[in-house]
C-alpha cells in the first residue's frame, strides 16, 4: 500500500469527525467586521490554533495584526531539500442580514440531503478544513513530504487591511516556495478547478448631503435637491446604456486578452442558460463584444452593494433625506489600480455632481489583481491531484473576485498561490443560507491529500 493509500484510508475513516469539528468551528460567529463580534474572531482564531497544534504542527502561534490577529504554524521536519508549501486560509466570514431570508440558523450548522448549511460554510471554514484534515491525515500515518507553513487570517472578508502590514514584517518567517489557497472555487461539482487570476477591488462609499436635517417633503420638496435623487443620479451615471464604465479612463491600463486567453475563455463549460438560471435573472447584461466568463475573470466592473437614504421603515413618512449613501465596489483587472481609480472616481464625482449637494468619497479597502503562471510545479501537482479524485483534467479559469493574501505574498515573499477550492457557484456565498456540497468536499480533502504527496 503506498503511503498515500494509507493516508487516503484514514481520511475516509473519519469523514463524520471531520463534519461534526466543522461543524464546531461554524458554530462559532467570527463577523470580521462588526465590532460586537469581537470576542467571536478571537475566538475563532484560537479553534484553529488548537487545530494545528492537534496535528503536531511547530511554533504555533496567535499573531496579533492592528485588526484581527493571524494565526501562525509550521512542519519543517521534510527538510532542506523538500519544497516549503504555505497553506492560507481565513477564519472570518460575512454578516448574515437579512436574517429572516435565512431558513435555519445561520451558525447552528444543519445537514439537508447533500448540503451543510451555514454562515462560512463554503467561504471559507469549509476549505480551512479541507486543508487541515488532509494534512493530519498525512501527518498521523506516513509523515508529510513537504515542509509546511500556515498563515490563516481573520480579517479577509474586510479587505485583509492589516494583511499586508503583517506579511511584510514577517517575510522570513513566511518564506515558501507556493502557498496553497483553497479560497477559490469550482465551476461546478463534477468540474474540478485551479483559478490563475483575480480581480482587484476599490471599495468606497459615496455619501451625498443636501439639507442639515430631514425636511417635509410637502413643505420643501420642488425647491430643495433631493440628496437621495442626487445620488441615484450619479450612481446611474457611471454605466451608458451598453454597460460601458464611464469613469474618465476607467479602461487606459486594461490589460487586452491575447487570443489564447479568449480561447481559454470560450471552452470553458459555462453557458448564458446555466448562467441565468444561477442567479434567477430574466436576462444577462454586461458589454457586449465579450462573453460573460470573460466580463466577469478580465473586464473591469463597478457595482453598486448597497443604498441608504431616508425613511425605510413600515408605513409611510413624507420626508425629503438630509443625506443618502452608496456602497461602490470596482473590480479591477490587470493592471489598473485602486488608487487610479479612486482618482477617476473623484474627477467624475467633480465633473458631475451638481452644485446644489456636497458629497464625500471614502476608500474603505483597497486590493491589487493577479496573475499566477500555470506551468509551474505547484500548479502542476495540483492539478495532476484534482485529476487523479476527479478523473479529468482541472479547467484553467480567472476569477471575478479579489483574495488580497495573493497579491501580498507575490510583493514580500516572492510566492505565487495556487488557487482553487471546493465551493460550488451556487453555494449562496456572502447571501443568506449559504451552503457547502458535502459530496465535492469530502473529494476535496483527498485531492489536497494527493496534492502534497505529489511532491515525493
Amino acid at each position: 500500500m503506498s503511503d498515500a493509500q494509507k493516508a487516503l484510508e484514514y481520511v475516509r475513516g473519519n469523514k463524520d469527525r471531520y463534519l461534526n469539528e466543522l461543524k464546531e468551528f461554524l458554530a462559532i460567529p467570527s463577523i470580521s467586521t462588526l465590532s460586537e463580534n469581537k470576542s467571536d474572531v478571537q475566538r475563532a482564531a484560537e479553534w484553529v490554533a488548537a487545530q494545528l497544534r492537534s496535528i503536531k504542527m511547530d511554533n504555533v502561534k496567535i499573531m496579533p495584526t492592528a485588526g484581527h490577529p493571524v494565526v501562525y504554524g509550521e512542519w519543517l521536519g521534510a527538510g532542506k531539500s523538500a519544497p516549503t508549501v504555505m497553506i492560507y486560509g481565513h477564519y472570518d466570514v460575512q454578516p448574515v442580514d437579512p436574517m429572516e431570508l435565512w431558513t435555519s440558523d445561520p451558525f447552528n450548522a444543519v445537514v439537508k440531503g447533500d448540503y451543510l448549511f451555514a454562515r462560512g460554510s463554503s467561504d471559507m471554514k469549509g476549505q480551512v478544513m479541507a486543508s487541515l484534515k488532509a494534512v493530519e491525515a498525512i501527518v498521523r500515518t506516513t509523515g508529510s513530504p513537504v515542509n509546511l507553513k500556515w498563515l490563516v487570517e481573520g480579517e479577509e472578508e474586510i479587505g485583509s487591511e492589516h494583511l499586508g502590514e503583517f506579511i511584510k514584517n514577517n517575510k522570513e518567517l513566511l518564506a515558501c516556495d507556493f502557498c496553497l489557497n483553497p479560497d477559490a472555487g469550482m465551476m461546478g461539482p463534477d468540474k474540478p478547478t485551479i483559478t490563475t487570476g483575480l480581480r482587484g477591488l476599490a471599495y468606497f462609499e459615496l455619501r451625498v448631503y443636501g439639507p442639515d436635517k430631514d425636511l417635509h417633503s410637502g413643505l420643501f420638496g420642488g425647491t430643495i435637491h433631493n440628496p437621495a435623487q442626487a445620488l441615484i443620479e450619479l450612481v446611474a451615471g457611471m454605466h451608458d446604456k451598453n454597460g460601458k464604465i464611464t469613469l474618465p479612463g476607467y479602461y487606459d491600463k486594461v490589460r487586452k486578452l491575447s487570443k489564447k486567453e479568449r480561447e481559454d475563455f470560450k471552452r470553458l463549460p459555462v453557458s448564458n442558460k446555466e448562467l441565468i438560471a444561477m442567479t434567477g435573472v430574466p436576462a444577462l447584461w454586461g458589454e457586449p463584444q465579450f462573453i460573460p466568463s470573460e466580463r466577469v475573470g478580465a473586464r473591469p466592473t463597478l457595482e453598486v452593494n448597497g443604498l441608504l437614504s431616508g425613511f425605510t421603515g413600515q408605513g409611510s413618512k413624507t420626508v425629503l433625506p438630509a443625506w443618502a449613501m452608496a456602497k461602490i465596489s470596482c473590480r479591477l483587472v490587470p493592471d489598473q489600480t485602486p488608487e487610479e481609480v479612486a482618482k477617476q472616481m473623484k474627477a467624475y464625482l467633480k465633473k458631475n455632481a451638481p452644485k446644489t449637494i456636497k458629497w464625500e468619497l471614502i476608500n474603505l479597502h483597497n486590493a491589487g489583481a493577479a496573475l499566477v503562471e500555470t506551468d509551474s510545479a505547484g500548479v502542476q501537482a495540483l492539478a495532476k491531484a484534482l485529476e487523479t479524485v476527479w478523473g479529468k483534467r482541472p479547467y484553467f479559469k480567472r476569477e471575478g473576485g479579489s483574495i488580497g493574501s495573493v497579491v501580498l505574498l507575490q510583493k514580500y515573499v516572492g510566492a505565487d498561490s495556487l488557487l482553487t477550492g471546493f465551493g460550488l457557484p451556487d453555494d449562496n456565498v456572502h447571501s443568506p443560507n449559504e451552503r457547502m456540497h458535502l459530496p465535492t468536499w469530502y473529494k476535496g480533502i483527498e485531492a489536497f491529500t494527493h496534492f502534497f504527496y505529489n511532491f515525493k
